[in-house]
């Protein structure tokens, strides 16, 4: 195992991989509910998406930590899954709706467009053409995203867009200067309390160097939202299943026919942008933060061969009947805990496959307890924020718009887009300029092909 993994020479041992794993694992867990719950909404049925969510996510982070040897795990992704949803629903009104089946349909030819570009080494590429002072932001950008997303599930940060009127679907709302969206939560709330309590422990832990303090935290809020009443053992057990049903899978649930007579290009290329850059982001922050990009050229290959079974696994979780799979940012917390190696992913796929027979200990785990380990994680990838030439406003502004746009659009796909444009612009002005002196930044030609794109995309496609 030593010798399979690297261990050693990677500065780590085989425990802290596997409590590195298990903490990924943890803070990955709700998509187990949250995943079926959103795709169940656009027709597919709960258990179904339940039991693809759990073997897609299970086999292709096995294969990450096998054949990578890269401590991130992947399942559908947020944000891509409620896309699908939405795509489906806002088409059952048109004169040609989208069915379950051509949406998996659109799913899986997205991943054959990137497993093409990934074999072409053009997703690669963006790993030389992005300068490092974005690939910095990029991981600063996600490390406010995971927290915002930790502060938003706990309740601890609620979201308020006006006191009194319901604003319709679609539209949106002036507010005065002195009105905000943001509040914070009610500390009656038990949720709210609860989550503080984990931050505070988990940190304090932390500080003391106490091995698995990520994970110990997170078990310890568990228990103690059980002895409070938070969380009902009784009840999250009731009326489940503990032997998985695989007849009820939707594998190979798709129609050709169909995405060929409604017409999905459009649908497929926006699934195809938002996954490029949500990857991208994803692997480059966790390798910055893993420590795997010290060593550019071997960083490089990694993430790479990382990328490539990113692209199968979209297509693989297609085929088992969910969305997007993708690389997820909640790997940070195993990383964050010490995993540095692919046996952090082997760890967490494992416990991916053992969920399909412990379905109902998965409820048993709060929000509060894995929004607590989020904002930590936060804290910990702000670390790199200290590698960004704020003094620079050629690198500054893009890094500034990448880190902000993240977070405050709730769209890791969307800062990286505004990074990219707003850098080959500024660059390129300061270089015909001639000021900063001849050619001081480099543009590669494929920052110039991704601005095009990136135009054109949010002009024709709107936002996603």
């Amino acid at each position: 195992m030593d010798r399979f993994f690297r261990l050693k020479e990677l500065g780590t041992n085989a425990r802290t991989e596997i409590m590195a794993g298990l903490t990924t694992f943890m803070t990955m867990a709700y998509i187990l509910a949250v995943n079926p719950g959103i795709l169940s909404t656009a027709g597919l049925d709960f258990y179904s998406v339940f039991l693809a969510t759990a073997l897609a996510a299970g086999i292709f982070t096995i294969a990450m930590g096998l054949f990578v040897n890269f401590p991130v795990a992947l399942a559908p992704g947020m944000g891509l899954n409620a896309f699908f949803a939405s795509t489906v629903l806002a088409s059952a009104a048109t004169d040609t709706p989208i069915s379950p089946a051509m949406g998996l349909t659109a799913v899986f030819i997205s991943g054959i467009i990137f497993i093409i570009l990934t074999v072409t080494q053009i997703r690669q590429l963006l790993l030389v053409a992005v300068p490092d002072s974005l690939k910095h932001a990029i991981t600063v950008g996600i490390g406010l995203f995971i927290a915002i997303i930790g502060l938003k599930n706990s309740g601890l940060l609620t979201v308020a867009v006006q006191p009194v009127n319901d604003v319709p679907a679609g539209q949106f709302t002036n507010l005065l200067g002195f009105e905000s969206v943001f509040h914070i939560g009610s500390l009656e709330v038990p949720g709210v309390w609860l989550t503080v309590i984990g931050l505070f422990l988990i940190a304090i832990l932390m500080v003391m160097r106490v091995p698995g303090a990520i994970l110990i935290g997170m078990v310890l809020i568990t228990i103690l939202a059980i002895i409070v009443g938070e969380v009902d053992p009784a009840k999250a057990l009731q009326g489940q299943t503990w032997t998985p049903n695989f007849s009820e899978l939707n594998f190979w649930y798709f129609d050709f026919a169909g995405v060929i007579e409604v017409g999905l290009i459009s649908v497929i290329l926006t699934f195809t942008f938002v996954e490029l850059f949500d990857t991208f982001g994803t692997l480059v922050g966790t390798a910055n933060r893993a420590g795997v990009m010290k060593n550019p050229e071997e960083g490089r290959k990694k993430v790479g061969k990382a990328m490539f079974v990113d692209a199968v696994a979209v297509s693989g979780g297609a085929v088992l009947g969910t969305s997007t799979v993708t690389a997820f940012v909640e790997s940070s917390a195993g990383i964050a805990q010490g995993g540095r190696s692919g046996l952090t992913a082997v760890t967490t796929g494992v416990c991916f496959l053992l969920a399909l027979f412990l379905a109902p200990l998965v409820a048993l785990v709060p929000s509060a307890a894995t929004s607590a380990a989020l904002i930590i994680v936060g804290v910990l990838m702000m670390q790199s924020v200290k590698e960004i030439d704020f003094s620079d406003l050629v690198y500054a502004v893009p890094a500034f718009l990448t880190i902000t746009f993240m977070p405050f659009t709730y769209n890791i796909a969307n800062g990286i887009s505004f990074g990219i444009v707003s850098y080959v612009v500024l660059a390129s002005v300061a270089n015909l300029s001639g000021k900063t002196g001849k050619g001081k930044y480099t543009v590669h030609w494929l920052m110039w092909v991704l601005a095009i794109l990136i135009v054109a995309r949010y002009v024709f496609m709107g936002a996603a």
